[in-house]
C-alpha cells in the first residue's frame, strides 16, 4: 500500500485539508477524522487534492461522508486541484460536480475548471 498523509491548516474563515499519497482503505479513517474535524472548525473547508496520486471508492466515500456532515452543519466543503486519474474518478462518480469550489473563492480555484 502507498503512503497517505493528511495535514490541516486553519484560519478564522476556512480550513484547508491537504491530502497526499493514496486515498484508499488504509488511510480512510485518518481522512474521515481530518475532514470531520475541519467541518467542525470552520465555515468553509477546502480539500486540496494536489498531492493525491490514487483515489479509490474508500476515498470517494470519505469525501461524501464529509460532504453530508458539512451540509448538516451549514459548512461549505469543496475539493480542488485534482489531476489525472484522481480527477477522472471524481468526474465519473459525480463527486467533482458535488464538491466543485464556488467561483468566488479567491486563491482556491480548481485548476481543472474555469
Amino acid at each position: 500500500m502507498g503512503r497517505f498523509d493528511v495535514r490541516t491548516t486553519a484560519a478564522a474563515d476556512r480550513a484547508v485539508v491537504a491530502l497526499t499519497g493514496e486515498c484508499d482503505l488504509e488511510g480512510r479513517e485518518a481522512m474521515i477524522a481530518a475532514l470531520l474535524a475541519a467541518v467542525d472548525s470552520a465555515p468553509i473547508v477546502h480539500v486540496d487534492l494536489a498531492g493525491v496520486t490514487f483515489l479509490d471508492s474508500s476515498g470517494v466515500h470519505s469525501l461524501v461522508i464529509a460532504h453530508h456532515a458539512a451540509e448538516r452543519a451549514g459548512v461549505r466543503l469543496y475539493v480542488g486541484n485534482a489531476e489525472g486519474a484522481v480527477a477522472r474518478v471524481l468526474e465519473i462518480t459525480g463527486v467533482a460536480d458535488l464538491l466543485r469550489p464556488p467561483p468566488c473563492v479567491p486563491g482556491h480555484e480548481d485548476r481543472n475548471h474555469d
